[in-house]
């Protein structure tokens, strides 16, 4: 049942990314991750407050890092899902578990152990025919002059494959969630507000600034039950529940916004989740059974 909190985390960030759409007309990335960060860390350090939960943490480290490969990969999506359909920003932010896969399959070229790649080819299979569903994705994004935020979006994914193995990382060392999630906020206050002093500031307009709030909200409701999840719950499961938010963003850019994603679209839309979820699986086996050592 703690896996469950994942859906509750996708359906959160589903509901984020429409909030950051419509700001996004209104406010530039960094002004919308700084301000997500300032507000989330508001939310969080009186859920911390309330919970009796302490700020001091013994691995500050671990969070600083946490923020260094997390905030560029929000950054990216928040980018992404401001010039592409929901469900397209959302499915190139998912291709974290497919980066996984290549990260598995590139460290064993690396290391040299090429007598592995023969036991790890439904892993190749699986990462090839998640980047043969990008270019799928991408193809619409080119017709539509929108490779560069395609892009942008593939990068989020990359990023957002560190981020989890990091979330991962500090609950295994005790970090409650709240404590987690506040000091994520701290970096994205902190990074966004840097990168203000080169972009500006947009000027307040009411009721537009108000999508802020919900943004800053969501994004910590999110961040808290994704950590939960990934904390308490099986990670295979959990890692696989994730692709319920690309369900979300669908039908909310389609009620909401009229996105129109043709079959191609679509069909990479499918190859990514499927190449996502089999990849998931196809780790925690090698990680299960490892290859025996030749002599």
């Amino acid at each position: 049942m703690q896996a469950l909190w994942m859906v509750l985390a996708s359906l959160f960030f589903a509901s984020m990314s429409v909030c950051i759409k419509f700001a996004s007309a209104h406010f530039n990335t960094l002004e919308m991750v700084c301000w997500r960060g300032a507000i989330g860390m508001v939310f969080l350090a009186a859920l911390c407050r309330a919970q009796g939960v302490s700020l001091r943490t013994a691995v500050p480290m671990m969070h600083l890092w946490r923020s260094v490969i997390g905030v560029p990969s929000l950054a990216t999506w928040f980018y992404a899902i401001a010039h592409l359909p929901l469900a397209t920003a959302m499915t190139l932010n998912y291709m974290s578990g497919v980066w996984v896969a290549a990260f598995l399959v590139g460290g064993t070229l690396v290391m040299g152990r090429l007598q592995d790649i023969g036991r790890q080819g439904p892993i190749v299979l699986t990462v090839m025919s998640g980047f043969v569903g990008v270019v799928l994705m991408l193809q619409p994004t080119i017709a539509q002059d929108q490779l560069f935020a395609g892009l942008i979006g593939l990068l989020s994914g990359l990023g957002a494959a560190f981020a989890y193995l990091q979330v991962a990382a500090l609950g295994r060392v005790g970090e409650p969630e709240a404590r987690t999630v506040f000091y994520f906020s701290m970096g994205a206050a902190v990074a966004g507000a840097v990168g203000m002093l080169f972009t500006g500031m947009s000027p307040w307009t009411w009721p537009h600034a108000l999508w802020l709030l919900p943004i800053g909200l969501l994004a910590a409701l999110g961040q808290l039950c994704m950590t939960k999840a990934y904390t308490h719950g099986a990670t295979l499961v959990v890692a696989n529940l994730q692709y319920s938010g690309i369900v979300f963003s669908a039908l909310f850019g389609l009620f909401l916004f009229g996105d129109q994603i043709p079959w191609m679209g679509w069909a990479g839309m499918a190859l990514i989740i499927s190449s996502g979820i089999a990849a998931t699986f196809l780790r925690a086996r090698a990680i299960a059974n490892p290859p025996a050592e030749e002599h």
